[in-house]
Formats: C-alpha cells, sequence, structure tokens
C-alpha cells in the first residue's frame, strides 16, 4: 500500500497533466522547491558558509533566480555552454567547476568575457588547462578567475597532492590572462579530516609563495549535513537538493516529501498479471540507477519495481503487489537520480500543490560543451 503522503494526489490534477501535456512529464511542486531552497540557505547562512548552488540539476534560469533571491551568492555550471545560457540571463558570479580547455572554447570563453560582465572563474587542475584559459583571458583583455581542483579521495578529477596544487597555483599567478582566486574540493561524504589535512598543507605552501585564497569551494548535496565543518571554507556548490531524488533520500539528506519533481507516466500495458508497461523507458528515466534496485518509487505502488527499460518503454515487475495498475492509470516516479532526468526534456510542468501554474524552460538542456 502507498503511505497516506502519497495517496494526497488530486486526481485531476493528474488528468490535467495528462490531457494538456501528455506523458511521460516531468512535473514540479514549487511549493516544495521554495522549501528546499530556504532550507538549504538558512543552514548554509547559519554555517557562515556562501551558497553558490550548482545547476547542472534544474539547468533553468527561472529556477537559478528563485535560488539567488534566497541569499545564493552565485552560480555554478559544469560546462561553458551552461555558463553562456546563464550569463546570457544576467547571472554575472560563475564558477564552472570543469576542466574547460580547446581552442574552440577559448574563443567562446573569451567572447563571453567581451560581451557579458560576468565574473568567471574555472577549474583546472592540470597545466593544459591552465594554458587554454590564459590564452582565453588575453583575448578577451580580461583576466579569467582560476581555482585549483583537489582531489582529497574522491578519485575523480583534481591533483593528488598539496604541492601539485601549489605548483598549479604559482603556475596560474604567473600567467598575465589569469586571476588565481583559490581552491577546489569535492570531498568524499567520509573524507573531511583528510580535506583538512589537504586543504591546510595547501594554504601554508601558497603562504610561503606570497599567494592567498579567496575562494575555498566545497561540493555536494549529500555534504550539506558537513557544511561550516572545514576551517577555511567560504562557499559550498550543491544541486540536487532544489528537487531531490531517491539517491538523496538513501543518503539521509532529504525525506520522500522532500521530492519536488515527480515523472508522471500511463500504464499503457498490462500483457501479465505480474508485469506491465509504462510510458517512460530509457528516453526519460535513463538507465542511471545511482546504485538503487530498480529505476524509481512509484508513489502510488511503492510495492512495484521499475525493473528495466526500453526506450520508451518502462518494465514493471508487479510480483509484490497486492494493489495492482490497470491500463490507463497515470503514475508519479521518483528517479533514482534527478539530474539526468531532467537534461532529457525541454520543459518542465511547474504546479503548485493541485494547480497548474505554467511551463519551466530547460534553457541549458544538452549544453555539453
Amino acid at each position: 500500500m502507498a503511505p497516506a503522503w502519497a495517496e494526497k494526489a488530486d486526481m485531476s490534477l493528474k488528468a490535467e497533466i495528462a490531457r494538456r501535456f501528455g506523458t511521460p512529464a516531468l512535473v514540479v511542486d514549487l511549493g516544495v522547491v521554495e522549501s528546499n531552497i530556504a532550507r538549504v540557505q538558512a543552514q548554509l547562512d547559519q554555517a557562515g558558509v556562501a551558497n553558490r548552488p550548482h545547476i547542472k540539476t534544474h539547468k533553468s534560469p527561472e529556477l537559478a533566480m528563485l535560488q539567488r533571491a534566497a541569499g545564493a551568492k552565485g552560480i555554478t555550471c559544469q560546462k561553458l555552454g551552461e555558463a553562456e545560457v546563464f550569463a546570457d540571463a544576467g547571472f554575472d558570479d560563475i564558477l564552472i567547476s570543469y576542466n574547460v580547455f580547446g581552442e574552440e572554447k577559448e574563443a567562446r570563453m573569451a567572447a563571453l568575457l567581451r560581451r557579458n560582465p560576468v565574473a568567471l572563474t574555472v577549474a583546472a587542475d592540470n597545466p593544459v588547462t591552465i594554458a587554454g584559459l590564459d590564452r582565453a583571458g588575453r583575448m578577451a583583455g580580461r583576466p579569467v578567475g582560476v581555482v585549483i581542483e583537489c582531489d582529497t579521495g574522491r578519485k575523480r578529477a583534481g591533483v593528488e597532492t598539496p604541492q601539485e596544487a601549489i605548483q598549479l597555483a604559482v603556475e596560474a599567478a604567473s600567467r598575465p590572462g589569469l586571476a588565481f582566486r583559490g581552491l577546489m574540493l569535492y570531498p568524499p561524504e567520509d573524507g573531511w579530516e583528510r580535506s583538512q589535512r589537504f586543504l591546510d598543507e595547501t594554504l601554508a605552501g601558497l603562504r610561503a609563495h606570497g599567494l592567498s585564497a579567496e575562494i575555498i569551494s566545497t561540493g555536494g548535496s549529500p555534504n550539506l549535513p558537513q557544511a561550516g565543518k572545514l576551517k577555511g571554507q567560504t562557499e559550498h556548490r550543491a544541486g540536487t537538493y532544489i528537487f531531490n531524488d531517491r539517491m538523496q533520500v538513501k543518503a539521509g539528506v532529504a525525506s520522500m516529501e522532500d521530492c519536488a519533481l515527480r515523472v508522471y507516466a500511463t500504464v499503457v500495458s498490462r500483457g501479465g498479471a505480474e508485469r506491465g508497461i509504462i510510458d517512460a523507458g530509457s528516453k526519460t528515466l535513463t538507465t542511471d540507477t545511482g546504485g538503487l534496485e530498480g529505476h524509481g518509487t512509484i508513489l502510488e505502488h511503492p510495492e512495484a519495481k521499475i525493473a528495466r527499460f526500453a526506450e520508451e518503454h518502462g518494465f514493471l515487475d508487479l510480483s509484490a503487489c497486492n494493489d495492482r495498475p490497470v491500463v490507463g492509470d497515470i503514475v508519479r516516479i521518483i528517479p533514482n537520480h534527478v539530474c539526468v532526468v531532467v537534461n532529457m526534456v525541454d520543459r518542465l510542468i511547474a504546479v503548485r500543490g493541485d494547480e497548474i501554474i505554467g511551463e519551466i524552460a530547460v534553457a541549458a538542456r544538452g549544453r555539453l560543451t
């Protein structure tokens, strides 16, 4: 049986969503969005850490404006294409948390700096990126800010030793097209003590070279409970918290009630007693399981499992359900990983409770370069 809170959806809202927009549809409750924004902003304010939300989750200037109005300092983008969209929408303090290089991107970055009064800072963890950013800054006639990305245990991107971080910072500070701004970290959830040792050693080395770090940036929605615990931290980058998803619930930083985005889907086939098909397949929910079982929670039938996909088919395993859906039923799904799901669509349907408010463009969707 579905929990009581999951039964609250107005059946007429489901019918109206399907009538006006069709399914599958990504529906966002603005009341939950605003609650999530306010809660995290208050948490970071209390910790004395600036909020620099990551827009990779929603990719919408309209939603980022809500975050800015609540007190966010600036925004984080993952790709230059996202930064271009948000700069053109009036955002003037942007961190790109990704190595950006190549002649095409250097020219675009220079053009962005020339046409917008944007304070642009880019992460780098290698000399190739440093050299390319320097060329972009010199082409623009304005320096590009640089933070050195440091790996303190996640084993993704970033230099692995304080000595490497210091060396790259000194290199960046020597370049005429660059301005060294500080350090960027994405600590593992259990790696904050190790991150503190790394940071302390790096800052001491920077001071020995006459350098200081204006920015000490940490990241991750699952790391929000750690905000303020790293001595020297100035800001935090979190993205998923605005919507939340099954991964955030599993991490213990959100509840199902905090999940603002639901995928509305229709049961289109019941070919057998213990199986069915919904019209949300891999081109809607994606194949990113986030390490979880199944591909989302169906609020009306939480015992059901979205077991596998074809492109437009979601295969339901109903063997554990006493109450099974029938053809034509509209169900609401909390996705495993909301960021990749949002990137599959051009628009989000905005509601407030049971009232349809309108549409929100996913303006930076598909900006992979």
